[in-house]
């Protein structure tokens, strides 16, 4: 199976990239990066397309991802890196251009779309709703809108919580720096409160599985929008957590 992936060199793309790496069900993989990704070096089923706009996808890419059947979108931002204009070009314009692109791929067979969202998303934010909150539930409900008008074109918002890489090494030296509150936060919340814990390992098992499926809606109390939006609780329970 052949899957697409961005975000590749950061913390959640990293995890799914080595899940992906490992699977041999998934016979190639093609990252879409504006840099190399020194995590896919050596390794044969890997293409990097060196794509420097996210907005804009020409028939030179789109050939290369003519035959891919799904995609892990963990490309983003923190809100505290950028600006509100570039955090919303980020978060929502980059995300539904790649949408609407590999929705073209093969429109006459499933593709399945998985996005990276996060817990604190809503669909209905209110005046203390960061802006995060408020972008993601945006494009959640823009991918859902656009799955509902395209057949065959399935869509997953997965939200994970506290991001946890602490115990998957293999991916350590390939991943930015983590800020020295997430390395203090943690641990703490790993012995007060697991459920809004997500490892990196799972949860990029989690996202790959969910990339190779065709897209049918999950089932359970801790899944919502028709069963495409898979809460933290969610994954934690799909991974056996």
């Amino acid at each position: 199976m052949h899957l697409i992936l961005t975000g590749a060199t950061g913390l959640v793309g990293a995890g799914v990239l080595h899940n992906m790496l490992a699977m041999e069900s998934v016979s190639r993989i093609s990252i879409l990066s504006r840099r190399p990704v020194p995590m896919a070096e050596g390794h044969d089923k890997v293409n990097v397309i060196i794509h420097k706009d996210f907005k804009t996808y020409d028939d030179v890419v789109l050939e290369q991802l003519k035959d891919a059947q799904g995609a892990v979108w963990a490309l983003g931002v923190s809100q505290n890196d950028v600006n509100k204009t570039e955090y919303y070009e980020i978060t929502h314009d980059y995300t539904l251009a790649a949408a609407k692109a590999f929705s073209t791929l093969h429109p006459e067979e499933p593709f399945t779309f998985v996005y990276v969202s996060g817990e604190g998303a809503t669909q209905t934010p209110g005046i203390f709703t960061p802006i995060y909150g408020k972008v993601k539930g945006e494009i959640e409900s823009t991918l859902f809108d656009l799955h509902k008008a395209t057949p065959n074109f399935n869509v997953y918002n997965v939200r994970p919580c506290g991001v946890d890489w602490r115990h998957h090494p293999e991916i350590h030296r390939f991943i930015p720096q983590q800020a020295m509150y997430k390395r203090v936060l943690l641990p703490v919340l790993d012995t007060v409160y697991k459920p809004m814990m997500t490892p990196t390992r799972p949860l990029g098992k989690i996202l790959t599985e969910l990339a190779m499926s065709k897209g049918a809606p999950l089932q359970g109390k801790d899944i919502s929008m028709d069963g495409q939006l898979v809460s933290n609780l969610a994954i934690r329970r799909l991974a056996g957590l």
